[in-house]
């Protein structure tokens, strides 16, 4: 059995690829819709040369009918199926795909009824001709809206099909292939170069560069090693890889991905909605219009035009088309809308409420400065509060203990360990107390904080150390500015953002040089999360459209406030990925702008596309009643102006392509752990 057929890839470790599938049904129905157009359209041209340039009208009609049939038939033949059933004919029960003229919507208008009645009229009444041209435009209208329109959500859905089905699982040391959809958290996995990763996990051993632009729409590939995160879907480059499993199948970021995805793809815009309430009354009002033109005029012909220029395709079609190529701009780069009618309110924000930690700034606190009291020595001071810190888990306690190592101390045994949440730790070093935490938490304790000099703390966040009753000093830490932050803001400044509030929970110092450096107008410190909660209610009660983002940790009863709700960093994160309205899979701000922009440009192009189908509606009305209407000229306008309509919305699937990220390429190559590494010795020549 070949590689292709055994469901492998074709490269030399191939295990992992996705197999290439057959033709579709649907495929196979396109394909038979193309022959059928074109076998139709070659006896209604012969028809036409029969008729008019041999003369042998009766031979020319007789062609003209077969004609007719062929490509009629197809039309008459989905419409009565869909007035049966009441959904689109071409929709399948058992999966997501789309119909010819409905990109977000199962549900028929009954367009193609009107269709189906001028093609019946036509050939009742003996114009084979005209009855063969109105079916033949109307499937060429169909097919390029097809073809342009389905071809838009394929670029989102491509997104869902990149999840390797097979995987090379570590079993008693040895390699066994198994299904990818069979991995379970702690499985052991190889993944070699050039392979997809098969499930999200953690490296074990290994480094290798991995390119993410699958699930984050990062431009840059990332270098991964040890105790490093990766994700499902992603593309190992170079490096072999052992990976313990975290999150497989539908758990896995591409899983929650593939929903985010589906869930956008079946929501509607509120113009659709709208449109969804009067359908049922729209091919009744036509059909008695249509009527009272043909009692009145006893023109069958005006009658027949009539329904060809009420078909409201262009109309269905303006809104949906325009926000799957949204969708698909924005899935290209890492932006997830769960649903359309948050692209739609994004284009109104005027506040946004930004987190600090993990937003802003990087989110990993570093050792800037020691500080150590008089006669006491800064390797002292480091020793004493790392060797407390080592039991918690707070970020502040993760950076003193990383300095600690950095700087090769062997920690001290500790006993009676106590962790008083947002205040600080204590406990017992060779018989003696030791209290390390918050500066009032520390004066609270009855010690004598009065002679630490802080006037070299400007921006960094205080940690004192105290061994009984005596102060050793203070340790000061910082969190880094994210990059582009600062060209992020200016560009939410450009598109009249009026208010961009920076809010944290840290001390006002530090929260005010981090409120300078990004260029926000507002700042909040020493905030509580309900604060945040309340912000927002302010904002909104102000008349302000409020975005809140934030990583969806602390984050929830804000988030949920917000108009528009925005996770940063959801890759790999659950709760960020249903805490928000919009999921930012990578970390980069400038996202942000993108989204406003595309959500306007978005708006921009629907309207266009409504006002322009109303003006074709207009204009052919006003040849009909000027009497310089034939079903054959209302059944080509109708085709173009369903054409005009895909091909403008099409020109949203390039938003974004000239976003450049604002990640220095020399920070994003390396590892994390390196990154922290640097980060530490920049800070050490201040702690001399």
């Amino acid at each position: 059995m070949s590689q292709a057929s055994s469901g492998t890839s074709l490269t030399d470790h191939g295990h992992t690829h996705a197999p290439a599938k057959p033709p579709s049904l649907e495929e196979r129905r396109v394909d038979s819709k193309i022959i059928t157009i074109l076998i139709g359209g070659t006896i209604l041209i012969a028809a036409v040369i029969t008729r008019y340039l041999l003369d042998t009208p009766n031979q020319g009609d007789l062609l003209a009918a077969v004609a007719a049939l062929m490509l009629g038939v197809p039309i008459v033949y989905d419409a009565a199926r869909s007035l049966i059933t009441g959904r689109c004919p071409h929709h399948k029960h058992d999966s997501h795909t789309e119909c010819d003229h409905e990109p977000h919507a199962h549900e028929k208008s009954h367009m193609e009824e009107l269709v189906a009645l001028a093609i019946i009229a036509s050939f009742a009444s003996g114009q084979y001709l005209e009855s063969g041209a109105v079916a033949f435009f109307m499937l060429i209208s169909s097919m390029i809206e097809h073809r342009t329109a389905i071809g838009a959500l394929q670029a989102i859905e491509n997104l869902i099909r990149i999840t390797p089905t097979k995987a090379q699982k570590l079993v008693d040391g040895k390699e066994v292939q198994t299904e990818a959809s069979q991995l379970q958290s702690g499985d052991i996995i190889v993944v070699r170069p050039g392979d997809n990763i098969p499930a999200d996990g953690t490296i074990k051993n290994g480094a290798s560069t991995i390119n993410q632009a699958n699930i984050t729409g990062e431009s840059l590939p990332v270098e991964k090693t040890e105790n490093d995160e990766v994700f499902s879907g992603t593309i190992n480059e170079t490096g072999v890889l052992t990976i313990e499993v975290t999150r497989a199948g539908k758990d896995s970021t591409l899983g929650k991905v593939k929903d985010l995805i589906l869930q956008a793809s079946t929501s509607k815009p509120a113009v659709i909605r709208l449109l969804d309430q009067y359908a049922s009354f729209y091919t009744p009002t036509v059909l008695m219009l249509a009527g009272v033109v043909f009692f009145i005029t006893r023109e069958l012909n005006d009658a027949i035009s009539l329904l060809l220029i009420s078909c409201p395709c262009a109309i269905i079609l303006a809104a949906p088309t325009g926000m799957v190529a949204a969708l698909s701009a924005a899935s290209r780069l890492g932006v997830y809308v769960k649903n359309v009618s948050d692209l739609e309110v994004a284009r109104r924000i005027s506040a946004i409420v930004f987190d600090k930690t993990g937003t802003l700034t990087i989110g990993e606190l570093s050792v800037s400065r020691l500080h150590p009291a008089k006669g006491v020595e800064p390797a002292d001071l480091l020793l004493t509060a790392a060797s407390i810190e080592h039991n918690s888990k707070h970020p502040v306690a993760r950076a003193v203990v990383r300095m600690a190592k950095k700087a090769q101390l062997s920690l001290e045994t500790i006993s009676d360990f106590a962790e008083v949440a947002g205040r600080g730790v204590q406990g017992v070093i060779n018989g003696k107390t030791v209290h390390v935490g918050r500066e009032a938490w520390i004066a609270e304790q009855g010690i004598d904080i009065s002679q630490a000099d802080t006037s070299e703390a400007e921006g960094m966040s205080l940690l004192f150390i105290a061994r009984d009753d005596q102060l050793l000093g203070w340790v000061g830490l910082e969190d880094q500015v994210r990059p582009g932050a600062a060209e992020a803001m200016k560009e939410l400044e450009d598109l009249d953002i009026k208010r961009r509030v920076m809010i944290t929970g840290d001390r006002w110092s530090p929260a005010r040089k981090i409120a300078q450096l990004v260029r926000v107008t507002d700042v909040e410190a020493e905030a509580l999360p309900g604060d945040k909660l309340e912000l927002v209610k302010q904002l909104k009660a102000n008349g302000h459209t409020v975005a809140v983002i934030g990583d969806g940790v602390n984050d929830g009863p804000a988030l949920a406030a917000g108009d528009v709700s925005i996770a940063m960093g959801a890759a790999g994160s659950d709760v960020a990925i249903h805490s928000a309205t919009v999921a930012l899979m990578n970390n980069n701000l400038n996202r942000i702008p993108f989204l406003i922009r595309l959500s306007r440009s978005t708006v921009t192009v629907i309207r266009q596309n409504l006002l322009g189908t109303m003006f074709y509606i207009f204009l052919m009305l006003g040849l009909l009643a000027a009497g310089h209407m034939t079903p054959l000229l209302a059944a080509i306008g109708h085709g173009i102006s369903s054409i005009i309509v895909i091909f403008n919305s099409a020109r949203l699937i390039r938003e974004g392509e000239n976003l450049h990220d604002h990640v220095p390429t020399h920070i994003e190559a390396k590892p994390q752990h390196e990154r922290r590494i640097e980060a530490v010795e920049q800070a050490q020549p201040a702690t001399a």
